[in-house]
């Protein structure tokens, strides 16, 4: 199989007119290119389906791949042979995943107390204590615009989260104002954390002015190699990433009694069972319900 090939050619037509982000259309097709690749003798036509669940084993056991990165081998290779091809081989419910799903690292909130404390750059840390205040992931954070904050309701908006999702995410009023007088600062019509890239000092005078003049928003690395300074900084052992501070937001709401459907929709999660493992490193939560647990015994035996 060739990137030339006619099949391989109507079949990138076929994933463009698929509502797909731009990196998932890329790495669907790059998945079949990989097939063909270990098959160069037959067209992807000629692959057969023990073809197909043989490579995915490869993927599995061989190259260990992890879970989420075969699941998106296994449906991308679904969709070629299933739904382009139309051809619906036992092996789309044959094939399983080991799913194993660690407990998510979670900060205290005297962590996250300390983490802000020691963040010295105002650009960085506007950025970080909005991901923990609206469970953001980093990456919906930094494309954020100005419009995108609704004062008046109180609410941000998240637009193409993951997934192609849409969200809202409630906003505190001091968070609100906090947000403001950040981009009072800058100005940058565009965005709300915009990007000044590496060597801003040779070309603006100040950092102010090169904020209002960014055209690109605040890189992903960029928050995160922030954060990695921070950590240390700040004397904490976990190590913490942007990702944490999501953690943290949706664990710190559980233990203060917000229902978990509630989180779930905040956090943008296509499904509750996401949500559910922050059930499992609940500290106040759990304290609580030993209390409830002792009272119950109480009354029902009178001791």
């Amino acid at each position: 199989m060739t990137a030339t090939s006619k099949v391989y050619g109507d079949y990138v037509v076929f994933v463009e007119s698929k509502a797909l982000r731009g990196r998932s259309k890329q790495e669907y097709l790059r998945q079949v290119r990989k097939l063909g690749m270990r098959h160069p003798e037959r067209s992807l036509k000629q692959i057969s389906e023990r073809m197909v669940f043989d490579h995915l084993i490869h993927l599995r056991d061989k190259e260990k791949l992890r879970p989420s990165t075969l699941n998106q081998a296994v449906v991308a290779l679904r969709m070629f042979y299933r739904d382009y091809l139309e051809r619906d081989w036992q092996l789309w419910e044959q094939f399983e995943i080991r799913r194993d799903q660690p407990l998510p690292m979670v900060l205290t909130r005297d962590e996250v107390h300390q983490l802000m404390g020691a963040v010295r750059e105002n650009r960085f840390k506007a950025v970080l204590a909005l991901i923990y205040h609206c469970g953001l992931r980093v990456g919906e954070a930094v494309r954020l615009r100005p419009k995108d904050i609704d004062s008046k309701r109180g609410m941000l908006r998240v637009i193409d989260g993951k997934g192609g999702r849409n969200r809202e995410v409630p906003v505190a009023p001091q968070m609100i104002e906090r947000l403001r007088g950040y981009w009072c600062f800058h100005r940058n019509a565009h965005w709300l954390f915009p990007g000044v890239g590496r060597g801003w000092k040779e070309r603006s005078r100040t950092l102010q002015a090169a904020m209002a003049a960014a055209t690109e928003p605040m890189s992903v690395s960029s928050v995160q190699a922030a954060l990695r300074v921070v950590v240390p900084a700040a004397r904490i052992k976990k190590n913490a990433t942007c990702h944490t501070l999501r953690h943290s937001f949706a664990t710190h709401l559980l233990e203060d009694g917000v229902s978990i459907r509630q989180v779930s929709t905040y956090l943008g999660h296509s499904n509750l069972a996401s949500t559910l493992v922050y059930l499992h490193v609940t500290e106040i939560s759990e304290s609580r319900g030993r209390e409830v647990q002792a009272r119950l015994l109480h009354y029902v035996l009178g001791t």
